[in-house]
């Protein structure tokens, strides 16, 4: 891998743990994007995995007395479920599917309430989420935006659907990672990025981290979900494009 491309990586995942600081999740989309346009795409899922496990742990830390403990506990165990059938039947999309996947999550927090009444508050929605999200965290390789449509409907306050939602997605990476790092692992980590790359990248993303809690302080609750709507479609658009783009190139 050249300098610039690690240097690149390294560049992604501060400004990238900076917005999911801020927004919760954003950043982990922007992060994937970023990741597929320079690795192949088995190893985006484990770069991605391990960089985001990194982000949002220490952003569950920094947040943990705001964290909603009841919705992790059931969502642990959704999300190991959903880990043991993808380990089964994991099937690695291409590059352009990939952003087509990613093109279309982010669209789902624009479904009318009374279309999907979702609340990860509520025990078996709690347990739901962690079953479905992590399994499309498998499939595309991100899935804030599903996982947005069972906070956003909740009384929770910013912080306390930042610190959540940061810790449920540390199990549903540590299961990206095994999942698709076992064959990675096998194949002697073919295209993966060197560890030097992680090695900087991991403290740039605790920086970026910290960095955007100070921001989310800034910013209302109301902003906070107006903003967050209207960020993760302008991401879709661009992922959508760039899907089309590449099927276009195939074809």
């Amino acid at each position: 891998m050249s300098f610039m491309t690690g240097a690149f990586i390294i560049g992604a995942a501060c400004i990238t743990a900076a917005i999911s600081g801020v927004f919760g999740m954003t950043g982990g989309l922007l992060l994937k994007g970023a990741l597929a346009l320079v690795l192949p795409v088995s190893a985006t899922f484990v770069a991605h995995g391990l960089l985001q496990l990194v982000a949002n742990g220490w952003r569950a830390v920094l947040h943990r007395r705001h964290i909603a403990w009841r919705i992790i506990w059931l969502y642990v165990v959704g999300a190991v479920a959903a880990a043991v059938l993808a380990a089964f039947i994991t099937v690695i999309p291409t590059t352009a599917t990939l952003y087509l996947f990613m093109g279309l999550v982010p669209w789902l927090v624009w479904l009318p309430d009374r279309w999907v009444r979702l609340d990860a508050q509520r025990p078996a929605q709690a347990l739901g989420c962690g079953l479905l999200v992590t399994g499309v965290n498998l499939t595309a390789g991100v899935a804030g935006p599903f996982l947005d449509i069972f906070f956003v409907r909740t009384a929770l306050s910013r912080h306390q659907i930042v610190a959540t939602k940061a810790a449920t997605q540390v199990f549903s990476h540590l299961a990206k990672i095994v999942v698709y790092g076992m064959p990675l692992l096998a194949a002697d980590g073919a295209g993966m990025p060197p560890l030097w790359v992680f090695a900087l990248a991991v403290p740039m993303s605790m920086l970026g981290t910290a960095a955007g809690g100070v921001l989310l302080n800034r910013i209302s609750d109301i902003d906070f979900k107006r903003y967050l709507r209207l960020i993760l479609s302008g991401i879709g658009l661009l992922y959508l494009a760039q899907a089309m783009r590449l099927y276009l190139g195939a074809s």
